[in-house]
């Protein structure tokens, strides 16, 4: 018997022994993980048609991704490879046989990202990765996992999300494989706008593989999801701006390359009579600057946005010539990236020298043919030769860089015209007098029904908006208002953000106290990169029920006039709260828009100033003796009344019933407390 055990305890031992882990990461770029299971079901798409299917269950080029409105993607080189960056804020997927996942409660998302600062969030840390799936108006938003801050590597990386994919309370089908009876909008792959599985929030994600499959047919996540160390570099120094002004023959760190096929004329006497300069053209297609002593950074720091600024002479003899960047480095090693040609600047033959910038998102600084030097974008020119007297470029530092949020360029504008009457600056909706001055009301379609009727006291009736809520089509919240701003009233789309200022004429409906409404999402251009932007809660208006049509003011700094499923051109979406009953049904009988120009004969003017509210006076509370409370404010602010109210929200306020009495300076009241809590405000 003793000998028996001692057999069956060796050959156990023998068996651990030959037992081998499981592969970890990180693994190559240049094949499929070894974790893979070739025997599961899996669709997928290689943007460069790099990888074969395993197995006969994997399907090559089942997946496509999307491009178009906020999903759009482009190409890039980067990393020695080629794939897709998504430049709006979703990367939306199509599976053509998204049928396949009726069954499956798990789909595993196994993608090749590169790794820079795209996989975390704002401060460099780990984010969650959300997913859309389903068909509007049943919509899930599961959580696929996180990547550490290991993943931003500069390296093409293997990583692995897992979603649940859940039913629907309508059919109890699943949100992934089935197109329900009350679906609507782009279901034609099983989900919205188009796709099957949408990623979340992912602006400038860059993809080279996306692959669909069962679970486990990747592998584990945490296997998966571990990544190589970054290239070691120095960091980024604390400096941001290069310059050459050829006019007044002064630099700083910025030199003209004439070589190769960017070779240029340096001329003097350019441009009309009585302001004559220094310039230089190109003798071809290309003009290129170099940076030396590395002085913004190395190849090997990490892409930043970098604005430039150019002076040019808009020559009477080049009308309709274009000129702008062209070419850049998108990572140390050789991948370059294109700046849209559509966006250069066209020469409209003035006769005057002007001035403007471009900017341009996640630049390297390796340069393009800049030999030893580092550099910024290359300039390209089609139609003519322009003179240029002075080039300037800075590197929009960011995260917790000495440098961080500053622009050196700041009055350097993508848009010159902004700068003149060229644009306008107000726009108006009333419909109480029926006026519709380059603004009206939105589409009224989806999940933003809105209601047009007779709204007010009845001594004030005015024709009025409001969100639908549970008077719209069902299957939709009906939370928002969207309002179009028509006939490019306040400028092109083109033009850089605007300071909107907003002034909403709203009902202040008693029987809605504390509802509240705000400008929600909108559009902005961050650092090159154009996409969805979302306003502080803290700026909602809530009702008080005084009965009264009342004005709102609201302004925003960096408005791009693209509009949110608002067409041709919008601002911010309205949300109103709250969502159940008795629901955030508030009217709005007249809207306003105006732009603050940062220059020219508008600069600073803002059309609504009469809009903003008075500085709210402060009311002072001192104990005294015996529990006494005293309450302040200054005399010189008239109108004020004080209210209490036993409660905040919702809150029943009522005037309080003792008279101020005038003491020095102040309107005071003198209370007791009694039982229980009582808040107090001024009210105008």
């Amino acid at each position: 018997m003793k000998n028996y055990c001692r057999t069956l305890t060796f050959l156990a031992w023998c068996l651990c022994s030959q037992s081998f882990a499981a592969p970890t990461g990180p693994f190559s770029p240049e094949q499929w993980p070894p974790t893979i299971d070739a025997k599961k079901t899996v669709h997928y798409v290689s943007t460069d048609a790099s990888f074969t299917p395993p197995g006969p269950t994997w399907l090559a080029d089942e997946l496509r991704i999307l491009s178009g409105g906020d999903q759009v993607t482009t190409p890039i080189t980067i990393g020695g490879h080629s794939g897709l960056k998504a430049t709006a804020n979703y990367l939306n997927v199509a599976d053509a046989s998204y049928q396949e996942w009726a069954d499956n409660d798990t789909i595993d998302i196994l993608m090749q990202v590169y790794g820079d600062a795209a996989l975390l969030n704002n401060a460099g840390q780990p984010r969650n990765f959300n997913f859309l799936i389903g068909t509007l108006p049943e919509l899930s938003f599961p959580v696929g996992g996180q990547l550490p801050v290991e993943a931003k590597n500069q390296k093409w990386n293997w990583v692995l999300f897992r979603i649940p994919n859940g039913t629907r309370p309508s059919d109890g089908s699943r949100f992934v494989g089935s197109i329900p009876a009350n679906a609507q909008g782009g279901t034609q792959a099983g989900g919205v706008n188009g796709g099957t599985i949408r990623a979340e929030g992912v602006p400038n994600l860059i993809v080279r593989v996306v692959a669909f499959g069962e679970m486990g047919a990747f592998g584990e996540p945490e296997a998966v999801n571990v990544f190589a160390a970054p290239e070691k570099c120095d960091a980024e120094p604390e400096t941001n701006y290069v310059f050459i002004d050829l006019n007044k023959g002064t630099t700083n760190r910025l030199v003209v390359l004439n070589n190769g096929d960017q070779t240029v004329t340096f001329q003097s006497d350019v441009g009309p009579a009585g302001d004559k300069r220094r310039a230089v053209r190109p003798n071809g297609t290309y003009m290129n600057f170099g940076i030396p002593d590395n002085y913004l950074g190395k190849p090997c720091n990490d892409p930043r946005a970098i604005k430039m600024c150019v002076q040019f002479y808009d020559d009477p003899a080049l009308i309709g010539a274009t000129f702008g960047p062209e070419a850049y480095a998108t990572d140390g090693t050789g991948g370059i990236g294109t700046y849209p040609a559509e966006r250069r600047h066209k020469l409209e033959g003035t006769g005057k020298w002007v001035r403007r910038s471009f900017t341009l998102a996640a630049v390297n600084l390796k340069g393009v043919n800049t030999g030893a030097l580092t550099g910024g974008p290359r300039l390209a020119f089609e139609g003519g030769s322009v003179s240029i007297s002075s080039v300037d470029l800075a590197i929009l530092r960011t995260g917790n860089h000495p440098l961080a949020g500053r622009d050196p360029l700041a009055d350097c504008f993508e848009d010159p015209k902004i700068c003149s009457d060229a644009y306008g600056n107000f726009a108006e909706l009333d419909l109480a007098k029926d006026i519709q001055k380059g603004l009206a009301p939105g589409n009224s379609a989806g999940d933003q029904n809105m209601i047009q009727e007779e709204a007010g006291p009845p001594n004030d009736r005015r024709k009025a908006i409001r969100p639908a809520f549970d008077d719209g089509t069902p299957g939709f919240g009906h939370i928002y208002m969207n309002f179009a701003v028509t006939d490019q009233a306040l400028g092109p789309t083109s033009q850089p953000n605007a300071r909107l200022a907003i002034c909403v004429t709203y009902y202040d409906d008693p029987d809605r106290i504390g509802a509240t409404f705000r400008p929600e999402v909108y559009q902005s251009d961050r650092g090159g990169q154009t996409g969805l932007a979302f306003t502080q809660g803290n700026i909602a208006v809530a009702l008080e029920g005084t009965g009264k049509w009342r004005d709102a003011y609201f302004e925003i700094p960096d408005m791009k006039f693209n509009g949110v499923n608002q067409g041709p051109q919008a601002a911010a979406r309205f949300v109103f709260q709250p969502n159940s009953p008795p629901y955030g049904k508030i009217f709005f009988s007249r809207l306003r828009y105006a732009v603050i120009r940062p220059c020219g004969p508008m600069a600073g003017v803002n059309l609504l100033d009469g809009c903003k509210p008075d500085a709210a006076p402060r009311l002072a509370f001192v104990m005294g003796p015996n529990r006494n409370v005293r309450l302040s404010w200054p005399v010189g602010a008239e109108g004020y009344r004080l209210e209490e109210s036993p409660v905040v929200a919702p809150a029943t306020w009522t005037a309080v019933a003792s008279a101020p009495v005038v003491e020095g300076n102040d309107n005071v009241v003198r209370i007791t407390p009694g039982a229980g809590a009582r808040f107090y405000r001024l009210v105008k």
